[in-house]
């Protein structure tokens, strides 16, 4: 996989030293501060928040555009807000 370049989305945040609850938290407190449809590049680390925050994304209406594993074990999940 390829990483995505700063131009393909519109906010980017950092929750790589982020522990659950705390990843969805931030993750959703940014995502309310965009317009529908602009998109946020979420970084994370951890197998509870690589499964928690996209799937609790999409059930609050948001899309995953995209989920990138970086060589050094970091995740990019790209998304929209709905």
């Amino acid at each position: 996989m390829t990483q995505i370049s700063s131009g393909d989305f519109d906010q980017t945040l950092d929750i790589t030293r982020e522990t659950c609850p705390m990843t969805f938290v931030r993750t959703r407190l940014a995502l309310d501060r965009l317009a529908p449809g602009q998109t946020l590049l979420v970084l994370l680390r951890g197998d509870e928040p690589v499964r928690n925050v996209p799937a609790t994304a999409r059930q609050l209406g948001h899309t995953v555009l995209s989920e990138t594993v970086l060589p050094d074990g970091t995740v990019q999940v790209l998304l929209r807000r709905g």
